[in-house]
């Protein structure tokens, strides 16, 4: 049991999660029965208990703090709550009060307690404007570590940077301590300059893997209330992204990123970062498959030995695509325990494997760290769903199922300090949802810079993504020459499969007046692409989250969208015939994965483009000021981590 936990005076007993309660705004007094009554005080006690965690005792109606009607009150019962003590787990099991006769000097206030208030069972309930302030810290604080193979803006392949680069200074902000771990990835070029703020922390560490000791290195750069601390090691040292070159997939990316695991469980270790350690007990968000092997190494290696025992792991699903799969005589590399050996085995379905004498058999990080991790999270309710489906699992469906009930989703937010219409200095003219007439401008300067015809009339329909399977490209492909037959102008903007590229060179040369293709990728122009569009393409044949349609919305441009993953949670399909969609609507989605589907959806926004003026009006303002903030998302994480640490460690 811990000992009494002393709160200032003007702070209440926390709320539970389902109340809206702000613990700050004053002194309150609370009532309730006589303590030293015999026949009550049990009962009384298990009430006032089960309402601050949320079960038993008074109703709803009562208030947070309110017992049962029979019980009677008296003006000498009153009491103010000074303390409370918690077990291990962090319930209430007691408290200590201030009695009616030493209230007193303790009421001279800002304002007022009316007679009323004080002879009332309920709290009064804060007005909004009181709480503006305080909602910005979050309840309880935690030592978070997040751990990945890139974070924005000193890595970035995909979403998971962008992830990574703003949730922790989302978490920051609200009052939790927070260290990002990711290599420090050297490239020999001017990227390299993304590092000079952080310097060598001279705190060199040996992890045990590999057949040996691996000595690693620790820079850090504090930032924006977040401690970005970077792993550094030779394997770290290469031309190419985080995860290959122009020749492919590096072949040792198993071994880079158990460095990085192995790295991360000792960095709050043995880092003084701001003059002490973050110490033991840490919350670890480890993303996707390369940060897989943290839990796994907190089980294994730490917790035997005492080490990390209050310590919490939450697995954070951006694609499950990717697993970190390699042969199975791969796992005495990884500096684990030989009986954990079941944690990673994976063995593939015989038509997957690559001849008749191959028995399948491999390790799988990601798996690992379904079977161990004590919270799972995706980046959208939608995956979340889909990726419990034989259709979506990609083959860990079974697994997550049944861990179902520790799984979560939680929309991505975007980073609205860089996606902002209304001072972006990529795009030609700003514009907001008060003032549209910007987002003309941006149309007809993109037109001109791509060298199409200046049509501001004209729908214009923008792509930007990957060159893959994934994105949709082979549904565009085929519904191009159909597309080309509508009055519109298509712009796509992407790399990837030389396939692809080649496409997009060859149908920019057939519709010299009608398509531009960019093949590369370029921030300024995605931005004006974003803001110069009328209609942004999204037919993903799987997208987790997505950020594009949000960019989308944000500068009032309309996304047609599959309805797949965070697509389908975060737009709201137009029906001009049903009063509840008109209110809600954001743009269009459309199902199945098929170029009919797509091109029908595609007419619906062209037809509503040339007619209906208002109706696209209102699409727009309804998309641009949706909240697509990090709050929401790091209010939600903040309530995984509480129910992490509200059970004890998974393994």
């Amino acid at each position: 049991m811990e000992s009494l936990e002393l709160v200032p005076l003007l702070l209440l007993l926390h709320p539970p999660p389902s109340q809206s309660f702000n613990n700050s705004r004053s002194i309150r007094q609370l009532r309730f029965p006589s303590l030293l009554n015999s026949k009550t005080r049990n009962a009384n006690l298990r009430s006032f208990s089960g309402n601050l965690q949320g079960g038993g005792g008074a109703t709803s109606q009562d208030g947070p703090f309110a017992f049962e009607d029979q019980v009677s009150h008296h003006k000498d019962d009153r009491a103010l709550v000074l303390a409370r003590e918690t077990d291990d787990f962090g319930y209430l099991v007691g408290f200590r009060l201030l009695p009616n006769s030493g209230l007193e000097e303790f009421m001279n206030v800002s304002h007022s307690i009316t007679e009323e208030d004080s002879s009332s069972d309920e709290v009064e309930k804060p007005k909004v404007e009181d709480t503006e302030e305080e909602e910005a810290k979050t309840r309880v604080s935690h030592n978070i570590v997040v751990v990945t193979s890139e974070a924005a803006p000193y890595s970035k392949t995909g979403g998971l940077a962008d992830v990574c680069g703003s949730l922790p200074i989302a978490l920051a902000s609200r009052g939790h301590r927070v260290m990002v771990v990711t290599p420090r990835y050297i490239h020999g070029t001017s990227e390299d300059l993304k590092f000079a703020g952080a310097v060598d922390l001279d705190q060199s560490t040996k992890v045990f893997c590999f057949g040996g000791a691996q000595e690693i290195g620790f820079y850090h750069e504090y930032r924006e209330g977040v401690d970005w601390v970077f792993v550094d090691h030779p394997s770290f040292h290469r031309p190419g992204n985080p995860y290959g070159d122009k020749f492919g997939t590096f072949g040792d990316n198993q071994f880079r990123f158990t460095l990085l695991c192995h790295a991360a469980c000792e960095a709050p270790l043995v880092l003084p970062l701001g003059g002490f350690s973050y110490g033991e007990k840490c919350l670890f968000l480890a993303n996707d498959w390369h940060a897989s092997l943290v839990p796994i190494l907190l089980a294994a290696k730490y917790r035997p030995h005492g080490v990390y025992k209050d310590a919490r792991s939450i697995l954070v699903i951006h694609n499950i695509a990717h697993q970190g799969v390699e042969p199975a005589i791969t796992y005495r590399n990884l500096g684990l325990p030989s009986e954990w050996y079941g944690a990673l085995e994976w063995v593939f379905p015989t038509w997957a494997r690559t001849h008749a004498l191959d028995t399948g058999e491999a390790v799988n990080f990601l798996k690992g760290a379904v079977v161990t991790a004590d919270r799972i999270v995706t980046v959208s309710k939608g995956y979340s769903w889909e990726i419990t489906t034989s259709e979506g699992g990609c083959g860990l469906h079974d697994l997550l199922s049944s861990r179902k009930s520790i799984l979560s989703g939680i929309t991505n937010g975007i980073d609205v300090t860089e996606w902002d219409p209304s001072c972006d200095k990529h795009i030609a003219c700003n514009y907001s949802a008060d003032d549209l007439s910007g987002k003309a401008e941006c149309k007809i300067s993109l037109q001109k810079e791509l060298g199409l015809p200046m049509r501001p009339d004209c729908p214009m329909i923008g792509f930007i993504g990957r060159l893959d399977y994934q994105k949709g490209i082979d549904l565009i492909r085929l519904a191009m020459p159909e597309l080309m037959e509508a009055d519109v102008q298509f712009v796509m903007l992407g790399s990837g499969n030389p396939i692809y590229e080649d496409w997009m060179r060859a149908t920019e040369s057939i519709y010299k007046d009608k398509f531009r293709g960019w093949v590369g990728f370029n921030v300024p122009i995605s931005h004006k692409i974003t803001a110069g569009c009328d209609i942004l393409l999204m037919p993903s044949a799987f997208e987790p989250c997505g950020l594009n349609q949000l960019y989308a919305m944000r500068y009032g441009t309309i996304p047609v969208v599959h309805e797949t993953g965070g697509l389908r949670d975060t737009v709201h399909n137009f029906n001009p015939y049903a009063e509840e969609s008109r209110a809600e609507s954001t743009g269009w989605t459309f199902s199945p994965l098929t170029k009919e589907s797509m091109l029908a959806a595609l007419r619906y926004a062209i037809q509503t483009y040339n007619e209906y003026k208002s109706s696209w009006e209102g699409l727009m303002i309804r998309g641009m000021t949706r909240d697509y903030t990090w709050v929401n998302a790091a209010t939600q994480y903040e309530q995984v981590i509480e129910w992490a640490f509200t059970d004890p460690p998974y393994c």
